[in-house]
C-alpha cells in the first residue's frame, strides 16, 4: 500500500528532535506567547525573507487577520473588491467575505492551475483594492505582469502561501540596480529566469555562485551595458574569466538551494507582496502537529495590528483598542515547526525529484500533467534535474483526466492512495449560492478532472516507480 501521505512517516523522519522540542516546552511551564513562538517567528521571517512574522492559530485566521488589519488601518473598507482565483480552496474566499469584502473570481490557466494574469485587468473596477494571489498546489503564481498590474492600479498584493512554504520566485527581476556592496542574504536559484536589468556586477575580484559539489566561479566579471547575453553556471562558464556585457543577464544554477550575487536575495513566496498568510496544517510541506498559521510582512504597522487582533484586540495587557479574536500559535506547535523548518528545503527537494520523475515517465493519452510544459522548457537550461521547477515545491502533484473517478478507482485497486483537490469549486458551494449562475468553465473543468497522486518526502524510489507504472497501465 502506498499512502497518499503518511503523517506518521513524516513525523518519524525527525521524531527524536520533535520529542525533545516538545519536552522542552512542557518542562518550561510556559505554553503560550513564550520563547518558542519568538524563536520560530524570527526563524521563519528570515527564511521567507520578510521583516516580520506573526504566529496565529491557522491559515484561515492568517488571511482573515490580514484583511481585518487593513480595514482597521483604513486601507480597505466594507464592500471593497478583492480579486481571487476562482479555483482556489474555499478558505481564501472565506477570509474575504468574513471581512465584508467582495470576492471577484478570475479563471486560472489549465497549464499551471494558477490565476490567468491576462484576465485580471478586465476584472478590475473602481472598487477593486486588492489581489489575493494563491500559490495553489505549491506553485509560485507571481509573475512580473501581475506585479505590474498591482502597481499600476495601486492594488494591495496579498499572498495565500498556505500550500507553498519554501517556494522560490526565480522570475524576480532587479531593475536599474548596482549590486556591488548590496546587503541581504543568499539568492535562490532555479529553473526559471533571474534577470538583472541595467545592472553592474562591478569590481568583483571573485564572483562566486556556490552550487552543490561544484563551486562555479566567474572572475573579474562585469555584467553591464547594452546588448543581450546569458551567463550560465556550467563548467564551461566557470572557466570563463570575463562575462560578455549584457543588459539582461540570466544566471542559472545547478543546485536548488541558494546562491549569492553580492548577497542580494531573491524572495520566496510569502514575501512577494504586501502581506502573506501561511498555513502549517499537518499535511503541509511545513506542517505542525495540529492547526497553526502565520502572517509575514515588511509592514511594521500591519504586523502590530495583526498581532493585536489575534490576541483579543489587545496591544498591552487588559488594553483593547480593537475588537479582536483569540488566534495564537501555541508554544508546542512553534517548537515543532522550528525543528521541521531546518529540513524544509531538503524535503522540498525530494518532492521535486519525485515530480520530475513523474513528468519524465507518466505517459498516458487520457492523463494531462499541469506544469509539465514549464518543466520541459526548463530541461535544456540545466543538466541537473534537481534545479528545474524552482518555482514549485509540489505540495500537491495534480493530474487531470476526464476519467478521473475511474482512474482513482484503478489506483485504489493497486494499493495507491489519492485525493481530489477539490471536487466542488467555491462558486458551486451552497454557502455561496448567489454565485450558482456563474459560468467558470476552466475552473469547473479542473474541479471535475483533478486527481492528486502521492508526492512527498517519505516515498521510496520503488514506490514512485510503482505509481508511474500503475498510472500508465490505466485502461477504460
Amino acid at each position: 500500500m502506498i499512502d497518499y501521505l503518511s503523517l506518521k512517516k513524516v513525523t518519524a523522519m525527525h521524531h527524536d528532535e520533535i520529542m525533545e522540542a516538545v519536552a522542552r516546552v512542557v518542562d518550561s511551564g510556559w505554553y503560550l506567547q513564550g520563547g518558542a513562538n519568538a524563536q520560530f517567528e524570527k526563524e521563519y521571517a528570515a527564511y521567507i525573507g520578510s521583516r516580520y512574522c506573526v504566529g496565529c492559530a491557522n491559515g484561515l485566521d492568517a488571511l482573515t487577520l490580514i484583511f481585518r488589519a487593513y480595514k482597521e488601518m483604513g486601507v480597505l473598507h466594507e464592500g471593497d473588491e478583492v480579486i481571487v482565483p476562482a479555483n482556489t480552496y474555499i478558505a481564501s474566499i472565506l477570509s474575504i467575505t468574513e471581512n465584508g469584502l467582495k470576492p471577484v473570481l478570475v479563471e486560472p490557466w489549465v497549464s499551471t492551475l494558477q490565476i490567468n494574469e491576462t484576465l485580471i485587468e478586465e476584472a478590475i473596477t473602481d472598487r477593486t483594492r486588492a489581489l489575493l494571489l494563491v500559490h495553489l498546489y505549491g506553485r509560485n503564481a507571481w509573475t512580473p505582469g501581475i506585479q505590474d498590474l498591482c502597481d499600476r492600479w495601486h492594488l494591495k498584493l496579498v499572498e495565500d502561501n498556505a500550500q507553498a512554504q519554501g517556494c522560490c520566485n526565480s522570475k524576480f527581476k532587479i531593475q536599474n540596480s548596482k549590486l556591488a556592496g548590496a546587503e541581504g542574504g543568499g539568492t535562490p536559484c532555479g529553473d526559471s529566469q533571474f534577470t538583472i536589468h541595467n545592472s553592474q556586477l562591478a569590481d568583483a575580484e571573485d564572483f562566486s555562485i556556490p552550487c552543490e559539489d561544484s563551486p562555479y566561479t566567474i572572475h573579474h566579471s562585469q555584467v553591464a551595458g547594452a546588448g543581450d547575453d546569458s551567463v550560465k553556471t556550467s563548467k564551461d562558464a566557470a572557466a570563463s574569466h570575463n562575462a560578455q556585457p549584457a543588459e539582461d543577464s540570466i544566471l542559472q544554477c545547478n543546485h536548488n538551494s541558494q546562491f549569492s550575487i553580492f548577497n542580494y536575495k531573491i524572495p520566496r513566496s510569502g514575501s512577494l507582496g504586501s502581506a502573506a498568510a501561511h498555513s502549517f496544517y499537518p499535511g503541509k510541506n511545513l506542517g505542525a502537529m495540529g492547526d497553526a498559521g502565520a502572517v509575514t510582512t515588511d509592514d511594521e504597522e500591519l504586523a502590530r495590528v495583526v498581532r493585536a487582533l489575534g490576541n483579543y484586540g489587545s496591544t498591552e495587557k487588559y488594553v483593547f483598542p480593537y475588537l479582536g479574536r483569540n488566534s495564537r500559535l501555541d508554544e508546542i506547535q512553534a517548537a515543532v515547526l522550528s525543528v521541521k523548518l531546518k529540513y524544509l528545503d531538503e524535503d522540498n527537494l525530494r518532492r521535486k525529484q519525485i515530480a520530475h520523475y513523474y513528468y519524465a515517465n507518466i505517459n498516458h493519452p487520457d492523463i494531462y500533467l499541469p506544469g509539465k510544459m514549464e518543466w520541459e522548457i526548463a530541461s535544456p537550461m540545466t543538466d541537473n534535474a534537481d534545479c528545474r521547477d524552482e518555482d514549485c515545491v509540489y505540495h500537491i502533484f495534480p493530474v487531470l483526466s476526464s476519467h478521473r473517478d475511474q482512474l482513482q478507482q484503478h489506483l485504489r485497486e493497486h494499493g495507491i492512495g489519492t485525493m481530489i483537490h477539490y471536487p466542488i469549486p467555491p462558486h458551486q458551494q451552497q454557502c455561496y449560492h448567489e454565485w450558482h449562475s456563474l459560468s467558470l468553465p476552466v475552473t469547473e473543468h479542473i474541479h471535475q478532472s483533478e486527481l492528486s497522486i502521492p508526492c512527498n518526502q517519505t516515498m521510496t524510489d520503488a514506490e514512485v516507480e510503482d505509481v508511474c507504472r500503475c498510472v500508465n497501465s490505466f485502461q477504460l
